[in-house]
């Protein structure tokens, strides 16, 4: 039997930290009486997955700037001293550049997740516009980190993506200039990224993750069958199709969690590179802005977008070809924002939908998976044809989505989740 006047002393305690702060009520809230769908599937882990990955990115992140020297002349240096000399610093430093790319694996899934059981429409506009918000801004978080360890790869990836600002009529040569802080790629430029990489946006993802989950609990999770457990409930005004999120959600995603770090530490330990995908072998020589890598690329997980951005080849309007890239490149992430608006189907989850949604949802992971591909490599005729083609399919998916949902048939939403 437990000690009676240590559980009354705990008690005692948690009523002053009541008095003071909602603990307790931030704790049923939020999980011990956050009732879930009861038929969550696989495709349900990756939200809390997410969740670990931001931990470890933060945590991991803060351990290497205790190393790391924001300096043209020492950034280069001061990596090779993480890796080299460092207790457990190679470690670290794999365990942080692999859990950026682990974290857009998880990222794209949960998005997909979205994307296949309706998690966007209403009353979830808010909880999906929060989330795309985040993936901005860890898209810029990325983007900022690269910079960092000063190889070649980092300096002229960032070498491109800044002069893209510069296709930008009338101001874009100043606007690259203004992001750079110099008329090149300095230590000017690095050390603002490296402010913006550990400091500024690491506050504005961790505020957005917050926003993201309180508009989720406010509405509810979403489930499979796209059905609303709030609409059906017990005597006791509890969902007769809902389960507390803690202890039966918070026990399952730990089989997720451990199945993920057993595959995250197989990486890390025999691919850290990850074959040259999630470092670059030209990253492993320090930056030379008087030698071109034979082949610029950005990650593998901005080359959809790379690739759509190489995929212009043409004027239009009066528009040159660089500058069309950059809005379709722009537009192929700002149309995700308004998805919510974009689907008139009466149901939510793909399971109801017709065959056209279906249809049309696998093309659209078909083509961002080639374009991702194709933007790892060198440009021929055949492949821009292909991005060409990838790209028109990819935006098919959004601007004929009104039509398509609006006019297929759809088959009858059960009254309660299926499991």
């Amino acid at each position: 039997m437990g000690n009676p006047n240590k559980a009354k002393a705990e008690r005692g305690f948690m009523r002053w930290v009541d008095d003071r702060f909602p603990a307790t009520q931030m704790w049923e809230e939020h999980l011990a009486k956050y009732y879930a769908p009861k038929n969550f599937n696989f495709w349900y882990f990756f939200g809390s997955l997410a969740l670990l990955v931001l931990v470890n990115q933060i945590l991991t992140g803060v351990w290497l700037t205790m190393s790391y020297n924001p300096s043209a002349e020492g950034a280069f240096a001061s990596v090779e001293y993480i890796m080299r000399d460092v207790e457990w610093g190679w470690l670290i430093r794999y365990m942080h550049s692999t859990g950026a790319s682990a974290f857009f694996v998880v990222v794209y899934l949960h998005m997909f997740r979205g994307l296949l059981y309706g998690s966007y429409k209403a009353p979830r506009e808010l909880v999906w516009i929060f989330g795309m918000a985040i993936y901005l801004a860890l898209m810029a978080e990325a983007f900022m980190g690269y910079l960092l360890p000063w190889g070649q790869m980092s300096y002229w990836g960032a070498q491109v993506i800044i002069s893209l600002f510069s296709a930008i009529p009338a101001i874009g040569p100043d606007l690259a200039q203004w992001v750079r802080g110099d008329f090149l790629i300095s230590g000017i430029t690095l050390n603002r990224f490296f402010a913006l990489h550990v400091v500024a946006l690491p506050i504005v993802i961790l505020a957005l993750v917050v926003l993201h989950i309180i508009a989720l609990h406010e509405v509810g999770s979403n489930n499979p069958d796209g059905i609303d457990i709030k609409k059906k409930k017990d005597e006791t005004g509890k969902p007769l199709d809902g389960i507390p999120f803690h202890p039966y959600y918070t026990v399952k995603d730990i089989v997720g969690v451990a199945v993920f770090l057993f595959v995250f530490a197989v990486v890390i330990f025999y691919f850290p590179e990850g074959g040259g995908y999630f470092i670059e072998k030209p990253n492993f020589e320090p930056a030379n802005p008087l030698k071109t890598p034979d082949h610029i690329a950005p990650v593998w997980y901005f080359t959809p977008f790379y690739a759509m951005l190489r995929a212009i080849t043409f004027s239009l309007f009066g528009l040159d070809a660089k500058f069309l890239g950059v809005i379709v490149m722009g537009g192929a992430i700002a149309i995700l924002f308004v998805l919510p608006w974009l689907d008139k189907s009466p149901v939510r989850s793909m399971r109801y939908k017709g065959w056209i949604s279906k249809v049309m949802l696998l093309l659209f992971a078909i083509s961002f998976v080639i374009l991702g591909v194709l933007g790892v490599l060198p440009t021929t005729e055949t492949r821009t044809l292909v991005a060409q083609l990838c790209t028109a399919l990819y935006f098919a998916f959004f601007l004929l989505m009104p039509i398509y949902t609006r006019l297929e048939k759809t088959k009858p939403v059960p009254e309660r989740v299926t499991g």
